[in-house]
């Protein structure tokens, strides 16, 4: 019997594309917009960043270094953050029908300006009841640690949790670790699988005499 609830937080609630922040990135640094990704990968920081090593402002302040962008701080966050798209993937109804039943736990790879700014601009996550996130545990899926810091924060037997990861290789990682883990395609296909094992979220109200 499922107790928790877990989902991926980046393509299962909320859709993103980078080429957004490429496009935003480029009329600020002496780069097109499709050289400044393999840039991005070749100062190695973004890793590190996820994983908590590099403060906010630091990480900020070696990236524009390294892609010469003339930008403030706050500035650069707005256009890293730009990345994300208003509507999420999951319905809000859906989410709140499962969190009265079930304890529900977001877990991502993200960092610290992502998520701020994410928790500020989706009331969808106010329905979990925890999170667990790269950049506070110190370690990226697929590792192990951070499956074992989310079956922590379920608070339950790793059999008692249902994951969701548009990574397959990140559901992967979670089965190995004894979780109930899928590949997220779609909010319906995302249906289909909890209502094979059970789970419920919807409200079933009966006809009026």
């Amino acid at each position: 019997m499922h107790k928790t609830i877990l989902l991926d937080l980046g393509k299962v609630l909320v859709p993103f594309d980078f080429e957004r922040g490429y496009q935003a990135l480029a009329p600020h640094c002496p780069y097109p917009p499709g050289e400044i990704p393999e840039r991005i990968r070749a100062t190695a920081l973004v890793a590190p960043f996820e994983r908590g090593e590099l403060t906010p402002q630091d990480f900020v302040a070696r990236l524009t270094a390294a892609l010469e962008v003339k930008l403030s701080y706050e500035e650069f966050c707005r256009i890293w953050s730009s990345v994300f798209l208003p509507e999420t993937l999951i319905a809000d109804a859906m989410i709140a029908g499962l969190h009265r039943r079930y304890r529900l736990v977001l877990l991502s790879n993200t960092n610290a300006i992502h998520f701020a700014m994410i928790r500020e601009n989706y009331p969808i996550l106010r329905h979990f009841d925890e999170f667990v996130l790269s950049y506070e545990v110190g370690a990226l899926k697929p590792s192990p640690r951070i499956y074992e810091a989310a079956i922590r924060a379920a608070r339950c037997e790793p059999g008692a949790c249902f994951y969701a990861d548009d990574i397959a290789e990140f559901a992967e990682a979670a089965r190995k670790a004894g979780i109930d883990a899928i590949q997220f395609l779609n909010q319906e296909q995302l249906a289909g699988e909890l209502r094979r094992r059970g789970i419920e979220w919807e409200e079933h109200f009966s006809p009026a005499p």
